[in-house]
């Protein structure tokens, strides 16, 4: 997968010092993140499907973001990764929060729809998120406890229901702790979940955590999973968010260390959709909310157990294909565009790469694709 930088979002281009198990690993979690939005409208009809939409939704986005911390761990000020946070963060947030926002008003006959880019629609909350999480990276990269103390703010997001809507910082503040843990791996930490005593330890952790998410169907609200709203929203007591904010966060992690076990480390056949992620991301959710404003998802045959495996197959091959280098090429311009003409050439740049030590090239060049 040729590509010239590794962004850490949920895609970036394409580059030669790509590492196949972490592009594997953002392809299977885009297909979760494009099948859970498909099973949303039919999950009220089944409640093993509802346990499912639990236990994918747990962990699906937290992988992403874990993954998206790795990858902005020698994030700085400098002026070419600055760039890129805007070209590959602020951009695409502009466009596609007012192309989602316009979609709605038309597609969904909702003219008093705003475009606001203060209040992230659907699917646009990531980008905002990211471009917050990043350019705090300097600072969690300084503090001598970043975890806790991003649990910390975690847990008393979750009991203030008074910071509102605004750039959804309820889900920026409540999964901040997942970007910060990835700032602090390592590659050696991904190997360890990687062995095979881990791989045969997750199953019967999957089975337990299946069986818990049927369980808690009737018993807890899925909105737990998104982290958009303060216990108080939730219609809990206040003491409730520190106890399902930690305990979301260690259930999570277990998740994803399973999630990741199976994560193959070799080149497959969609290896190279993993450097389309964020083209998948930010463009199926045309097809879900169309499809939803269609009543498309209304049939009865679709909520019956062959329907919810249609819909899951179908939306499946939607991500993917729009994870495809021709669909790349056609949204580019939008979604990673250049944009030379809107900055100042960086004059620091060539001096910086004259002092980079010699017998270091590889490492030089992965760093710059990161």
């Amino acid at each position: 997968m040729p590509s010239p930088r590794e962004s850490g979002e949920p895609g970036g281009r394409s580059g030669k010092q790509r590492d196949a198990f972490f592009d594997n690993a953002k392809y299977m979690a885009i297909v979760l993140v494009a099948v859970g939005h498909a099973w949303a409208p039919l999950k009220g009809d089944s409640r093993v499907l509802q346990g499912l939409y639990m236990l994918v939704y747990a962990f699906h986005m937290p992988a992403f973001i874990v993954i998206s911390g790795f990858f902005s761990r020698t994030f700085d000020a400098r002026p070419d990764r600055l760039k890129r946070l805007v070209t590959g963060v602020v951009v695409p947030y502009v466009v596609f929060e007012t192309a989602y926002s316009l979609f709605k008003r038309f597609a969904d006959h909702t003219p008093d729809q705003e475009i606001s880019l203060l209040d992230p629609w659907y699917l646009t909350w990531f980008l905002c998120a990211l471009f917050i999480w990043r350019l705090t990276t300097p600072v969690w990269r300084l503090v001598r406890w970043p975890l806790p103390l991003a649990l910390g703010i975690a847990v008393l997001a979750s009991v203030s229901p008074a910071i509102g809507d605004d750039l959804d910082l309820q889900r920026v503040l409540q999964f901040l702790p997942f970007f910060v843990l990835g700032l602090g791996l390592k590659p050696e930490h991904f190997q360890l979940v990687r062995r095979r005593s881990v791989r045969i330890a997750s199953l019967p952790v999957a089975a337990a955590a299946l069986f818990v998410s049927w369980w808690a169907v009737p018993r807890m609200k899925a909105s737990w999973f998104y982290h958009r709203d303060s216990a108080q929203e939730l219609g809990a007591p206040w003491w409730v968010g520190p106890v399902m904010t930690l305990a979301l966060f260690g259930c999570s992690l277990a998740l994803t260390a399973c999630f990741l076990a199976w994560v193959p480390g070799r080149r497959t056949w969609f290896t190279a959709l993993g450097a389309g992620t964020l083209y998948g991301y930010l463009l199926h959710g045309f097809l879900t909310k169309g499809a939803d404003y269609r009543g498309w998802l209304d049939h009865a045959w679709l909520h019956r157990p062959l329907g919810v495996l249609l819909v899951t197959l179908l939306a499946a091959t939607a991500v993917t294909l729009l994870c495809t280098r021709p669909v790349r090429r056609v949204f580019r311009c939008v979604t990673e565009p250049g944009m030379k003409w809107a900055f100042r050439q960086d004059t620091a740049r060539p001096a910086r790469e004259r002092e980079q030590p010699t017998g270091r090239g590889a490492e030089h060049g992965a760093a710059r694709a990161r």
